[in-house]
């Protein structure tokens, strides 16, 4: 059975090489072909030109645009809304202890907080965490769980966490349901 795999930026790179080196023997191929006026030297002028647009694309793809980190700890999460710039929000399962949702922030912020997000100047990005709490009754509410963003700069951490203890432990112990 067919297991796919994510390339990794290394993996791009020894595709470069190989891209590399076919172009260079392309190019190779096109100047004898010009040397010998083969009437197909102008079709592998434009074969070698490809050939380097290619190679160039996948030097681009091995400066680990792809890469994620994993925190040890963390559980996997989805992004549900991302605005781009400086707003982000996860998804987290409601039986999510404070020390998961503490890991599953610090990996969130670092696959998703990048130099390229754009943002306000003086706008801080802020990843925040949320679940669903279903009520009694068909209910169903939306709880920001915690939130992480990056720390000021010349702090000790890399990052600001904020968990919210409280609406945590409230998903824990469900409120009773009421009689009818």
């Amino acid at each position: 059975m067919f297991t796919p795999t994510m390339f990794t930026p290394q993996d791009f790179l020894v595709f470069t090489q190989w891209g590399g080196i076919g172009t260079l023997a392309l190019a190779l191929l096109t100047g004898l072909a010009f040397a010998l006026k083969w009437g197909i030297r102008f079709r592998l002028v434009g074969a070698t030109g490809f050939a380097g647009v290619l190679t160039v694309g996948l030097l681009g793809l091995s400066f680990e645009p792809f890469s994620r980190t994993a925190v040890p700890g963390a559980i996997p999460y989805a992004t549900v809304y991302d605005s781009g710039a400086s707003q982000i929000v996860i998804t987290v399962p409601p039986t999510i202890a404070p020390e998961t949702l503490d890991a599953t922030l610090h990996q969130a912020a670092s696959n998703l907080f990048k130099p390229y997000r754009l943002g306000l100047p003086g706008q801080a990005a802020t990843i925040r965490a949320r679940t669903i709490a279903h009520d009694p009754g068909g209910v169903s509410r939306l709880l920001y769980l915690g939130q992480i963003q990056p720390a000021p700069k010349g702090s000790e951490d890399a990052f600001i966490v904020q968990i919210d203890r409280d609406r945590l432990s409230s998903l824990s112990n469900p409120p009773a349901p009421s009689p009818i």
